[in-house]
């Protein structure tokens, strides 16, 4: 199970409270990982950063007290923390002969399927060139109340290893392992060094925890691990302080937890299930009994429409489904309800018949629902 001989393309998630423990850039540490990153190179892989550690470096530069409630203050701790950090990056890696790619994201790099191919693309020639790519929300941008966020680098770290097909994404933090109840209350919880699959038992083993400076808990680890199963891709949770931490668990040392794959799904359907739906589509009783069938969705069976998308846009069906619709919000309205062959009368000649076609339809995992 810790054999990643195999292993090519491995995500690497580097947390705060690894990078800039209480708020103080450790550049020690990054010289410590950056080092690691330079000996998996030499055993044949290519690693891709997910750093966090931007808000905190601000934070320090700018002399706050802890990590800031207002958004604007957030940004422009953001602002002045990423250039730090990734010069601490540039630094560090250049002394191994490596040169370091910045790449700032927010969802829409991964929900526009145009977006998407350019980023993997990009990534792909970065790697190809030699760098290691090092990726980050663009916090200085990127706001919950806009909804273009991922809100954690553990939910962007998982997308990136699913998307990029890595083989084995590792979320370095400031715990060893998964328990299966919460340490710092129960003395007596024990860590788990193997999960088969995430279960109502795990999920409920997570709860809720985060940093002041972090923002992502055990619950979003979870949550992480979950997205890169379902891209066939293993996932490790281990204490990121350990010296020599990734080169030991290449070599299959047993440190924190290994999560194990799921069953690969399909790179498209992967990009349908992982973007933002722009919409909703409510169905009757018989459609999702269609659907279940793997049938295409067909306007009789549209009950209602919410919000405003176009053709090619994922939007939800139900709880139960993500799909890529053939007809945008506006035609969807005026066909709902109504027979196929009553489609040409309202569209126009030449017009698909589906609303969605059932190569389209991916069905949402329980967790999701």
């Amino acid at each position: 199970m810790r054999n990643f001989s195999n292993v090519q393309r491995i995500v690497i998630k580097l947390g705060t409270n690894i990078l800039a423990p209480n708020g103080l850039p450790n550049e020690e540490r990054i010289q410590c990982i950056a080092r690691d990153v330079a000996q998996l190179r030499e055993r044949g892989t290519n690693p891709i950063l997910v750093s966090s550690g931007a808000i905190g470096f601000g934070v320090q530069a700018l002399n706050m007290e802890g990590r800031p409630k207002k958004v604007a203050l957030r940004q422009a701790a953001a602002a002045v923390g990423q250039p730090l950090l990734m010069d601490c990056w540039r630094r560090a890696l250049q002394n191994h002969g490596i040169s370091a790619a910045q790449i700032l994201l927010s969802r829409e790099s991964f929900d526009d399927r145009k977006a998407f191919l350019n980023l993997r693309n990009a990534v792909e020639s970065l790697l190809a060139l030699g760098t290691v790519p090092i990726l980050n929300e663009n916090d200085s941008v990127s706001t919950a109340e806009i909804g273009d966020v991922f809100g954690d680098n553990d939910s962007l770290s998982a997308h990136v290893a699913s998307k990029l097909d890595a083989g084995l994404l590792i979320l370095l933090t400031d715990i060893d392992a998964m328990y299966d109840s919460d340490p710092r209350s129960n003395p007596q919880a024990r860590p788990l060094r193997v999960v088969e699959e995430i279960t109502e038992s795990i999920r409920s083993a997570a709860g809720s925890a985060g940093s002041s400076l972090g923002t992502g808990g055990m619950v979003t680890k979870v949550a992480a691990v979950e997205v890169a199963a379902r891209a066939g891709c293993r996932t490790i949770l281990a204490d990121g302080r350990i010296q020599g931490v990734l080169t030991r668990l290449y070599d299959g040392e047993e440190l924190g937890t290994l999560f194990l794959a799921g069953k690969r799904m399909g790179a498209r359907n992967r990009w349908i299930l992982g973007a933002r739906p722009r919409g909703t589509i409510s169905v009757d009783d018989g459609a999702l009994s269609a659907l279940a069938r793997r049938k295409s969705l067909l306007p009789k069976g549209i009950i209602a429409v919410e919000g405003q998308f176009d053709v090619g846009d994922v939007v939800s069906i139900g709880t139960q489904y993500r799909a890529l619709v053939s007809m945008g919000s506006e035609e969807i309205r005026r066909v709902q309800g109504k027979h196929t062959r009553e489609i040409e009368s309202i569209l126009g000649k030449g017009r698909r018949e589906e609303v969605i076609r059932a190569e389209d339809i991916v069905p949402l995992p329980p967790s999701s629902c």
